[in-house]
């Protein structure tokens, strides 16, 4: 497939009745479909949109292009949950068939309102001349996932002084009306968060640009959420274009994140907002979308790929998943992340390490597993994941003495964005004990140090599935246990459609 302008915005009813079912073929007996992550049944998946907990189920959406692993016409696919583990994909929820989104259902978020999910998302239109307008749309969900769309914007248009970069609205109710945070791009280029507000959910006004600091902003701002955690604001962003004076990040684009001491969303004022601080230290999130549960947690889930960037399943046509739903809490300023507390429910099997001359190894796993390892301080382990043949590896490097973890993916076997470099890297403090779970599911990596206070995520591409796992060093103390999982109950449009009509 040749990708243009042309075939990347060609109507979904204009390609040829037989293309879908065969691009859903071809990526199911890919050997590196995953078994628990969300991903596309064909075609590109990126950020994940309206989570929400709506008519006792949790309710997810995400972008995706079905016809080809490329950013074209984005639809919304939904998927739902009981447990945030296992998903029933609904099929094709937001399609681009307005004029007011005629070019792509872009991010936005919802909130339960009675008996119904309001949703807010951007619409993206080209002009004739390939200009770029966006629409600020909404839309209402009833219990039985039926969408209906506003006739008219919400917001039509940027405010004076920003471009037509403007999007991602992520909703906020308070007790006397609700508030968007919406991604933008000044004039001079400059990322800003805007802050508009309704008393209901109709006529938009805007507070004017969140007093995100100087230096956090980039050329632009997408995916801004916000969550409150121990009655503090975590602010959650992508600044395109960000300085490497501010982090000194490796990905094309980072997702960060900042807290604050309070938020005054009236004034669109932080006080006092603390560091800005990379969401992941690995290799491909980006995108993340957090809200706060009905009893009150904070729950995250991440985009585990990036724009712009070319990866071995798209010579399969399709690409990308969503990460695990993770826990966010705050300790002393610092933001945590862990999965949520179902995905135990995932472990079946456990093998205790057994180390023979400094060496353990557990063999004949299915791809989907995880391991708990606890390295003593001064000591340095080394975990390679690998397919039955040893053909290619994942390495993960534990150094407590020096105080890090590093991760290779250089030798895997199928390479891809090397300009932004083979490892990754976490600091911490040197001599002191340090833990691990790594997470394994075909083709990508969630590792959680020290009880989740750093993260590191990443796609990785084996030749084979993903099968033994071995750890070598000094065996002295060294705990670990290699939990199996289950196979996924994800149910639903998957196996031959995705209600395109």
């Amino acid at each position: 497939m040749i990708w243009n302008r042309k075939t990347r915005y060609t109507p979904y009813e204009q390609w040829p009745a037989t293309k879908l079912p065969q691009l859903v073929a071809q990526a199911r007996q890919s050997k590196w479909r995953m078994q628990h992550h969300i991903q596309p049944a064909s075609g590109l998946l990126n950020d994940p949109n309206g989570f929400s907990y709506f008519d006792g189920q949790w309710h997810l959406f995400y972008q995706v292009f079905p016809f080809g692993p490329v950013h074209g016409l984005k639809s919304w696919q939904h998927v739902t949950s009981k447990n945030l583990v296992d998903w029933h994909d609904e099929g094709l929820a937001i399609r681009p068939d307005t004029p007011y989104d005629s070019h792509g259902a872009y991010t936005g978020t919802a909130l339960p309102i009675d008996d119904q999910l309001f949703i807010m998302y951007t619409g993206n239109v080209r002009t004739a001349d390939w200009q770029r307008e966006s629409y600020q749309l909404g839309a209402w969900m009833d219990t039985d996932n039926h969408i209906k769309k506003l006739s008219r914007p919400l917001i039509a248009h940027a405010p004076a002084g920003y471009t037509s970069s403007f999007r991602d609205p992520y909703l906020i109710r308070t007790d006397h009306g609700y508030y968007a945070l919406i991604g933008a791009q000044t004039t001079t280029e400059i990322g800003a968060i805007l802050v508009y507000f309704s008393k209901d959910l109709t006529t938009w006004t805007c507070q004017g640009e969140l007093n995100v600091p100087a230096n956090a902003r980039g050329y632009m701002i997408e995916c801004p959420n916000l969550v409150w955690i121990d009655q503090q604001p975590v602010l959650l962003f992508c600044p395109q274009g960000l300085s490497q004076a501010t982090t000194p990040y490796q990905n094309i684009y980072p997702n960060m994140y900042l807290v604050a001491d309070q938020l005054d969303l009236a004034q669109a004022q932080l006080t006092e907002p603390q560091a800005l601080t990379q969401l992941d230290d690995g290799f491909d999130v980006y995108a993340t979308q957090a809200i706060n549960a009905p009893d009150g947690r904070a729950l995250a889930v991440s985009w585990i790929g990036l724009p712009e960037i070319a990866y071995p399943t798209d010579r399969e046509n399709w690409a990308h998943c969503l990460s695990l739903v993770k826990e966010l809490t705050l300790k002393d300023g610092h933001l945590y992340q862990n999965p949520v507390a179902a995905v135990d429910d995932l472990r079946t099997t456990g093998h205790d390490l057994v180390f023979e001359q400094q060496r353990a190894t557990v063999a004949a796993l299915n791809g989907s597993f995880e391991l708990l390892l606890t390295v003593p301080a001064d000591k340095v382990v080394t975990v390679n994941i690998a397919d039955q043949q040893e053909s290619g590896q994942l390495q993960v490097t534990v150094d407590a003495n020096q105080g890090h973890v590093l991760i290779d993916r250089q030798h895997t076997g199928n390479p891809f964005a090397e300009d932004y470099g083979q490892t990754r890297q976490v600091e911490l403090t040197a001599h002191k004990t340090i833990k691990i779970r790594l997470i394994i599911d075909v083709s990508v990596f969630e590792c959680y140090i020290d009880n989740g206070y750093s993260v590191m995520t990443g796609r990785f591409f084996l030749n084979a599935t993903p099968s033994r796992l071995n750890v070598q060093g000094d065996p002295t103390a060294v705990t670990g246990k290699v939990w199996e999982w289950r196979q996924s109950e994800h149910t639903g449009v998957d196996n031959n459609e995705t209600k395109i009509k």
